[in-house]
């Protein structure tokens, strides 16, 4: 069965750090781009970063760019997002999904076929 399982969420201080794990299964996931979302509160779901099948190119949105990486274990099908510097902005429900294959060309927020249930990150004082 297809499947994508998202943890490592919780309560943080603004300033810590989160590592999300996103683990596969059913599916080898370096066949696939993955990408990470998040939806907070009274807000649309929004395109985080994701990472290529194929050299591991990686996008970001600019709100996190330079604070969160991702990455990707292939022998353990499992993809990170470190999130670090964590403002009170960056609280939502975070999911990972499945996306198309892209190789070389990278990876896009769009076209996600399969998605976790997500983990919820909430950044407070």
């Amino acid at each position: 069965q297809l499947q994508l399982v998202e943890s490592g969420g919780g309560l943080v201080q603004p300033g810590g750090s989160l590592r999300l794990s996103c683990a596969a299964s059913g599916f080898t996931l370096d066949s696939y781009a993955i990408g990470w979302f998040r939806q907070a509160p009274g807000k649309e779901r929004e395109g985080v970063s994701c990472i290529s099948n194929i050299g591991g190119k990686t996008n970001y949105a600019d709100s996190v760019k330079g604070r969160f990486t991702i990455s990707r274990d292939n022998a353990q099908n499992t993809v990170y997002l470190q999130m670090n510097s964590l403002k009170p902005e960056d609280t939502a429900v975070y999911y990972c999904a499945r996306g198309p294959p892209y190789g070389s060309r990278g990876c896009y927020f769009d076209g996600m076929d399969y998605w976790g249930k997500g983990t919820l990150v909430t950044v407070s004082s």
